[in-house]
């Protein structure tokens, strides 16, 4: 079990979680697959998978080396939370702030990951101890969102969800994005079984990302 502060710095220094959503266990496991050889070494498994814990607990199972980090997405409560600690989650993603949720996280010594889309909602997680703070649905927020949560907040520690693809992942990154969590504009290959797709996408999005964060020591 890798501890917390190990998990965040892992995510941090990749600077992408890949969402994943699918229809069985079976194409779950074929996109994760095909995630970890593009290099997307962060991994979120969505509760709207059937039987997702099940799954995080097959993929904790197979990628034990310890280099890939689990995690469970769309958690809705602290029971959902649980479930997926349980089953060997590394870290825990939710659509938006839910207090209990993030109380649980902290029990167990796992991050939290609240969706947040105001001020007010960004400083309440923080209080209540949530690590990041997942700008969700990040095509409305954009990246001046986070400049602009920074101007008063500079210590947000935040990472968009939903909008975010090669094309401008690396505005989001330059705007103080920590990580940038992509679903469909990674996972896209998987409708068609076009699984290189995918490794190709998330070889993109490693590269642009360490390009941006070059281009920001300048």
């Amino acid at each position: 079990m890798s501890n917390k502060i190990e998990t965040l710095a892992k995510i941090q220094e990749v600077g992408i979680v890949a969402v994943v959503r699918a229809t069985s266990i079976e194409q779950a496991e074929k996109i994760t697959d095909a995630c970890i050889a593009g290099g997307v070494a962060a991994i979120e498994l969505t509760f709207t998978v059937p039987h997702a814990d099940k799954l995080i607990e097959a993929m904790r199972a197979k990628y034990n080396s310890g280099e890939i980090i689990i995690g469970a997405g769309t958690v809705m409560d602290a029971a959902t939370a649980r479930i997926a600690i349980l089953a060997g989650a590394e870290y825990i993603v939710s659509p938006y702030f839910d207090p209990e949720t993030v109380k649980c996280c902290n029990r167990y010594g796992i991050p939290s990951m609240p969706g947040i889309y105001t001020p007010t909602e960004a400083v309440h997680a923080m209080e209540c101890g949530a690590d990041v703070l997942k700008v969700f649905p990040g095509d409305i927020a954009g990246p001046r969102f986070i400049k602009d949560i920074h101007g008063p907040i500079p210590n947000a520690v935040m990472m968009p969800s939903g909008g975010v693809d090669v094309d401008n992942v690396k505005e989001w990154i330059k705007a103080g994005a920590v990580a940038c969590g992509a679903g469909s504009s990674l996972i896209a290959g998987a409708k068609t079984g076009d699984y290189d797709k995918i490794t190709e996408t998330g070889k993109l999005f490693v590269q642009r990302i360490k390009e941006a964060r070059e281009e920001m020591k300048k």
